[in-house]
């Protein structure tokens, strides 16, 4: 994939979807007539991949007839123009071939990219990703909050003393999870603020901080109750993320191919001058500690996508 292609379709922020090429409805059966032109059941269903969206809030059957009444008004005019010349429009003329090409895209798109991703494929790319993964351990904990460090300190000494910690945090903590006995569930790491999960990572199971931990909410005593191996997502709730994946992939390997088999040459010396100054943009080391221009967070979804 050239980095032009990658800045263009990071700067673009499109979000990665199948793209949009229905299969017509096997029923042909005509449901209205428009001067001498028949829509079809299929008609209605190609149609309403375009035009349901604005219909989305309607009933089912409401939305059936309001892309009909759609269809038929683009076809009354569409044959009015075609009656005064329209067509023959420079604009016109080129619009329609956009039109054309776009679709061409999409269809060449959704033959050789989207369906041809198998289950197969999805799992294998599932089964690698799993792999790459390090094993992270959850604390499932406990914990009672305090405005101050004395009274912490105060809770301290009772649990020292032998005072049950569901307890103190049911009756002391002011915490939200102070009712349910303080029990915070299961975590990991970067799911709680840094000195809390430090405090907590550090001890043993069934015990608690011997000295009060700060954080912004106030003055914690924290228990650890279990430690387990962070459960990894079952392939059927990820399935379609690594399936979006894949088609981004797919389409940058079948436009590079494209670009290069077609020899793309940009005529104009201002645009080709642009385009080499972002490409030389795109290959420069990011600064220090800085992420790539147009990167993601880790575990955001993938933003770039095919054109629609």
């Amino acid at each position: 994939m050239t980095k032009t292609i990658k800045l263009l379709l990071a700067a673009t922020g499109l979000s990665l979807m199948t793209l949009a090429v229905p299969s017509l409805a096997a029923d042909s059966d005509v449901v209205a007539k428009v001067g001498d032109q028949s829509i079809t059941a299929g008609d209605l269903d190609l149609a309403a991949q375009d035009l349901g969206e604005q219909f989305s809030k309607l009933p089912p059957e409401q939305r059936k007839l309001a892309v009909l009444s759609a269809l038929i008004d683009i076809k009354s005019l569409a044959q009015e123009a075609e009656k005064a010349g329209i067509a023959k429009d420079k604009v016109v003329e080129a619009r329609i071939a956009f039109l054309r090409e776009r679709a061409l895209h999409n269809a060449y798109f959704q033959k050789q990219g989207v369906d041809a991703i198998t289950d197969d494929e999805l799992k294998a790319r599932y089964d690698a990703e799993v792999a790459k993964i390090k094993p992270v351990e959850e604390l499932h904990a406990r914990h009672i909050l305090v405005k101050t460090k004395e009274e912490a300190e105060a809770i301290i000494k009772k649990l020292d003393g032998g005072a049950d910690f569901m307890t103190l945090a049911a009756e002391q903590s002011n915490g939200p999870s102070g009712p349910e006995g303080g029990d915070l569930g299961f975590f990991g790491p970067g799911q709680m603020v840094p000195p809390f999960e430090t405090a907590a990572y550090a001890l043993e199971v069934g015990k608690y901080t011997q000295q009060p931990v700060q954080t912004q909410f106030g003055w914690h005593i924290i228990q650890v109750t279990e430690k387990r191996p962070q459960k990894q997502p079952e392939f059927d709730a990820v399935k379609e993320q690594i399936r979006q994946v894949i088609m981004r992939e797919k389409y940058m390997v079948l436009v590079q191919k494209a670009r290069e088999e077609q020899k793309v040459v940009y005529v104009d010396p201002a645009m080709k001058t642009a385009v080499e100054a972002m490409e030389k943009a795109a290959s420069a080391p990011p600064a220090e500690g800085a992420e790539p221009a147009g990167a993601a967070p880790a575990d955001a979804a993938p933003a770039t996508a095919p054109a629609q």
